[in-house]
């Protein structure tokens, strides 16, 4: 929790574990910044890579290979690790509100937590569509349907409500891993793709449009567009042009929506409720607060809801979180007007799109591998962070014989055969794990002292393991317990930056 010899001064909490918040914790692996407690806030570890998603459901890569392990990263950085999800803030006291657990004080946040569909506008969607967003969840509902049409003979209808790059995406990969996986069914599932636009893949070229129209007309696809959702219900969905569709499995992919207490807490939005931020990547109304990549609205430069911007505003929202932080001048962030998307088709096939010219096959889809696979590693292998950051040689393992613990609170002490003898040579018999004190009227007083060094950053989270292994000492003696004496060490800081750290350990 300390930054070497500098006292703390200052607390940025970064919420989301999103494409550019990678970006800024190698970037504090690289280059610490004295003085500055980092604190990742996030409810996924695992944090998913969007753009090889598609070829996860298809069965092209493992989920190691498409997510990052938020961990050891944030470990090299500094940061403390908040395994929690947020419901609101707190303007007004600085402070970010999560769930099941005390608020957390910031001097500076940065917001990145994505989007998800937006189902919430359409009666029933939320209750009876799966969403792609969150990813985890749609991983685990992904296996259950597989099992399901494992099970089956009879014919299987799946219905994706959205015809973008990320609906067609996922719509050709789940098909692709059907197909590969149940060769004796392949007949029996079918697809249908819903948009209420009138063509797919509405912000890319014409030949890209034409391109996608031809390769889901050839796999079996009925594509209908212009033809907006208005109801769901557990076995139907009802649209604009009366007809209903019947479904077995129902995958929502429409446009990304923002959450809801992002708009209550008094932070600027745009109509959709994403963070409207400046070109500087921070908020227009409140300068302490920064947003990227789908959660945010670049109202000067607005553009698509694409993991490739995500991506991108990392370096600059980094150099800007610095300067805030340091009190320097920040640096505008200039998308590209024109951008290149590489769009699977679920197959080890892809689509290059750039502005009106396209390029489609196997070719493609190797070069998309190697830029994400290229992508990731920087964040995936930390051997190789070290290395950029000046040859760092990760830490020799220090062996234990079995006479020293290994857990955080008995091996913050000296092993037990140390302190038995000690104990011997003075004479003193104490070998129970809490000290039995006789006082008036038939009654015993348990006692029991413990103390702990800092094995987990997180001083919420610590100050349970501590709470908890403190009781068991007196649970071990049968007693039931009565009251407690904290002492807490905390790191070296300014005033607000302890009174946080022992707010959250106490808590």
């Amino acid at each position: 929790m300390t930054t070497g010899n500098h006292p703390i001064t200052k607390e940025l909490v970064l919420l989301g574990g999103g494409h550019a918040h990678v970006a800024v914790l190698k970037s504090f692996a690289m280059r610490p910044l004295p003085g500055i407690q980092l604190t990742l806030v996030t409810k996924d570890i695992q944090t998913p890579y969007s753009g090889m998603l598609p070829g996860l459901i298809a069965g092209h890569y493992e989920f190691d290979e498409v997510h990052i392990d938020l961990r050891p990263l944030a470990r090299l950085a500094g940061a403390r690790v908040v395994n929690a999800s947020a419901d609101g803030l707190d303007l007004e006291e600085n402070c970010l509100q999560l769930k099941d657990r005390p608020p957390l004080r910031f001097d500076v946040l940065s917001i990145n937590t994505g989007s998800t569909p937006g189902a919430k506008s359409v009666p029933g969607a939320a209750k009876h569509a799966l969403p792609v967003k969150p990813i985890d969840r749609f991983l685990l509902c992904w296996e259950k349907l597989k099992a399901r049409i494992r099970k089956t003979r009879s014919k299987f209808h799946f219905c994706v409500v959205g015809g973008g790059a990320g609906g067609v995406e996922l719509l050709l990969s789940m098909r692709h891993a059907l197909r590969a996986e149940f060769p004796d069914q392949a007949d029996l599932v079918q697809f249908k793709l819903i948009t209420a636009g009138n063509t797919i893949l509405p912000t890319h070229g014409t030949k890209v449009q034409q391109s996608y129209r031809k390769i889901l007309e050839e796999r079996g696809v009925m594509v209908i567009p212009g033809n907006r959702v208005l109801s769901v219900d557990e076995a139907e969905l009802k649209c604009e042009t009366g007809e209903p569709h019947a479904y077995d499995a129902l995958v929502w992919v429409t446009n990304a929506s923002a959450p809801a207490w992002i708009a209550e807490s008094g932070l600027a939005t745009d109509e959709s409720g994403f963070v409207a931020v400046n070109p500087f990547l921070q908020s227009t109304s409140h300068p302490n607060v920064f947003a990227a990549g789908d959660v945010a609205s670049m109202l000067e430069t607005p553009r698509p809801k694409s993991g490739v911007f995500a991506v991108r505003q990392g370096p600059p929202l980094t150099f800007n979180l610095r300067a805030s932080l340091a009190g320097f001048p920040m640096e505008p962030f200039h998308p590209q007007k024109r951008f290149l998307s590489l769009i699977s088709t679920g197959d080890k096939r892809a689509v290059a799109s750039w502005g009106p010219f396209a390029a489609d096959g196997g070719l493609i889809w190797r070069w998309k591998d190697s830029i994400d696979r290229r992508w990731m590693r920087q964040y995936q292998d930390i051997g190789l962070v070290k290395q950029q950051r000046g040859g760092m040689q990760a830490p020799a393992v220090e062996s234990y014989d079995e006479d020293r613990m290994r857990c955080g609170g008995c091996g913050a002490k000296v092993g037990a055969k140390v302190l038995r003898r000690a104990l011997e040579r003075l004479e003193i018999d104490a070998s129970d794990d809490a000290a039995i004190i006789e006082i008036p009227n038939d009654t015993k007083l348990i006692q029991s002292v413990d103390f702990f060094r800092e094995f987990i950053a997180d001083p919420y989270l610590f100050g349970q393991i501590a709470a908890h292994h403190s009781l068991n000492d007196l649970f071990a003696m049968g007693a039931q317990p009565h009251s407690a004496v904290a002492t807490v060490v905390v790191p070296y800081g300014n005033e607000s930056v302890v009174e946080e750290a022992v707010f959250q350990m106490l808590s």
